[in-house]
């Protein structure tokens, strides 16, 4: 049984809304229970890497978000695709490793090049030169793929989600304006949890 099949909905869905009940002063234990629901190895380890938070993170933002119903039909796995970033690549790999989520495998994908965007769900934008962002944020507008980064001004420039570090711990920001132009919906429990939220109608 894979690690996220020993979580309930329900346990993912209670600590997410601690971290944001509770505040910035709380956030930390409260994150790190929900991300140890989904990568158990976690509990072994005093402080998680910056890199082990966000893959953990990255792979549940897939939980939280609903693509267009014929976004890619044929598609047998839901793939994390990673840009510029080798180092980031391989802990997210070791963090899905074997994961599903409804019933498709969750596959760790790099890429390099702008056309290869089409075949990702979620492209996260790794420490790439400000040029090779902006040409994968334009290859993947209008297509139905998540763009997550760490980057500091990626909503700014028309990314979805944008991890931030707070306090020494990793949060992230929404951007729901190319979410809905792109055809995603983002579940009201993840806005509960982003530490701001643009774009119309960011009900939370």
């Amino acid at each position: 049984m894979s690690a996220a099949s020993h979580c309930s909905s329900n346990r993912n869905l209670t600590a997410m809304r601690t971290i944001r009940r509770r505040g910035a002063r709380a956030a930390a234990a409260a994150a790190l229970a929900f991300i140890s629901c989904v990568v158990p190895s976690f509990a072994q380890h005093s402080k998680p890497t910056q890199y082990d938070v966000e893959a953990a993170y990255l792979f549940n933002f897939a939980k939280f978000v609903r693509w267009p119903p014929k976004a890619r039909p044929r598609q047998s796995s839901l793939s994390i695709c990673v840009v510029g970033d080798d180092v980031f690549s391989a802990v997210l790999d070791r963090t899905i490793s074997g994961e599903q989520i409804n019933g498709k495998p969750v596959v760790e994908k790099r890429i390099a090049s702008p056309q290869e965007v089409s075949d990702c769900s979620i492209l996260y934008i790794g420490a790439a030169d400000p040029g090779q962002a902006t040409r994968m944020l334009s290859e993947a507008t209008d297509l139905p793929v998540l763009t997550v980064s760490e980057m500091p001004d990626f909503l700014d420039r028309g990314g979805m989600i944008q991890f931030v570090l707070l306090d020494d711990r990793v949060r992230f920001k929404v951007n729901l304006q190319p979410t809905q132009h792109d055809g995603l919906t983002l579940s009201s429990e993840l806005l509960k949890v982003a530490l701001e939220v643009r774009g119309a109608n960011a009900v939370r």
